[in-house]
């Protein structure tokens, strides 16, 4: 059966902070052809306004520790500073966006992530997308921008890492179009050699990884971002992209594509 191609495009901190950088981006988004969903972070502005208000950000291992406070400033930066700003530069693009957290249209729902050696607090781990909902804003010509927030059905809402959200939902969509997802950060792909910010792999797959684990080309934080990429693939996504925003034109093809 032939399916439609939804691109799923995931932004982080870096481009948000910048103007030039996030503007030059959403022209890029724009341009991009075929139905699309925009999903981004903001921890930097968050921990930035935190600051101000004399919130300290605790972090563990790159994760933020969520208590009520922060919560409550990730909701406000994510949902509201961030998420605003971007639907209104696109809407500057002609391009009719809809800003979202999971709990908007029940579309992500998420279960606080369970105490074990550390407490994240009001963190989320998602367990279900309504992909059916998502559907209707893409078909209604809407193009969805998700922040990293979900909720737990009760009333609760959850801080959940953006790279999950944009698999989870690339899974979700992938029953109903041809899922891609594009995850867009400061480096041109995964490196043969981290000093040599242009010896991008181009393709990976399952073997190919195999190899690199084992000769730790792929190390450290790598190794988390990869598998999560795999996991998505093994649940019916059908292509991972990293690499910068320059993927999402035509002329580059100097990025990483990871399948099966």
């Amino acid at each position: 059966m032939f399916k439609e191609k939804l691109s799923i495009i995931k932004i982080g901190g870096n481009i948000i902070e910048d103007e030039t950088s996030l503007n030059a981006f959403l022209q890029l988004f724009s341009n991009l052809e075929g139905k699309k969903i925009l999903v981004h972070g903001g921890g930097k502005r968050a921990t930035l306004i935190a600051l101000k208000l004399g919130i300290e950000s605790k972090m563990i291992n790159g994760r933020r520790i969520t208590d009520a406070e922060t919560l409550e400033v990730i909701t406000m930066v994510y949902g509201g500073l961030v998420n605003k700003n971007v639907v209104a530069k696109l809407q500057a693009l002609n391009i009719d966006a809809i800003g979202l957290t999971g709990a908007d249209i029940n579309s992500i729902k998420s279960e606080k992530r369970p105490v074990k050696e550390v407490d994240f607090g009001f963190v989320g781990d998602v367990k279900k997308v309504a992909s059916n909902s998502i559907d209707k804003l893409i078909k209604a010509t809407f193009t969805p921008v998700f922040c990293a927030i979900t909720h737990d059905g009760n009333g609760q809402l959850l801080n959940t890492n953006a790279d999950t959200i944009a698999s989870t939902i690339a899974v979700g969509m992938s029953e109903v179009y041809e899922t891609s997802i594009y995850y867009c950060f400061e480096l041109n792909g995964v490196l043969k050699d981290f000093n040599d910010k242009k010896s991008v792999i181009k393709n990976i797959d399952s073997k190919t990884y195999k190899e690199l684990l084992k000769t730790s080309i792929i190390t450290d934080g790598m190794i988390p971002k990869i598998d999560n990429c795999f996991d998505a693939l093994n649940n019916g996504v059908s292509k991972v992209h990293i690499g910068n925003t320059s993927m999402l034109t035509k002329e580059n093809d100097n990025f990483t594509t990871i399948t099966l």
